[in-house]
């Protein structure tokens, strides 16, 4: 008896697994004691307020900014984690960065250090650039606009002569 369908679900207590803010078209301004360092702006964001973590899952795109707030470099990706506590971001799928000097980087992941401003990832990459370079390998670092940047465990074919 009562007035419920049988077949109809029951409501769902609230738990760690869902988002605390749920949010679509969304733009966060990353700063560095007031100076914006990076815009992220996604399709769909979802925040956790206990966690102090925010995902943001369709078509992400962040601007990099240098100090004086002159553009860098940008970023695309599927998805990415932000640290609320830190500003650390994790880019996950698809990651391309292009720096506004020329430099693209491909990769499955990778990790943005706000307080240093610098990337790095563990996984397999294909770095190009303005001199028609194409590099590859297994990890990678830099600063956020690609000018100094490591390979880790580098292979590939440049058209540069050795002196």
């Amino acid at each position: 008896m009562g007035c419920t369908n049988e077949n109809s679900p029951l409501p769902r207590a609230r738990s760690d697994d869902h988002p605390d803010q749920e949010s679509w078209g969304v733009t966060i301004i990353l700063t560095d004691e007031g100076i914006e360092r990076a815009r992220v702006r996604s399709g769909h964001l979802e925040k956790y307020n206990k966690r102090k973590f925010i995902m943001l899952d369709e078509n992400v795109t962040v601007d990099f900014f240098d100090r004086f707030e002159k553009h860098i470099s940008k970023l695309t990706s599927l998805k990415a984690e932000v640290n609320q506590a830190s500003n650390d971001m994790r880019a996950i799928g698809n990651v391309v960065v292009v720096s506004d000097s020329g430099i693209t980087l491909y990769t499955d992941t990778l990790i943005w250090d706000s307080k240093k401003e610098k990337m790095s990832t563990d996984d397999p990459i294909m770095l190009t650039t303005e001199k028609d370079d194409t590099l590859y390998g297994i990890g990678f670092e830099s600063d956020s606009d690609l000018q100094n940047w490591k390979v880790i465990k580098p292979s590939g074919v440049t058209n540069r002569s050795v002196k």
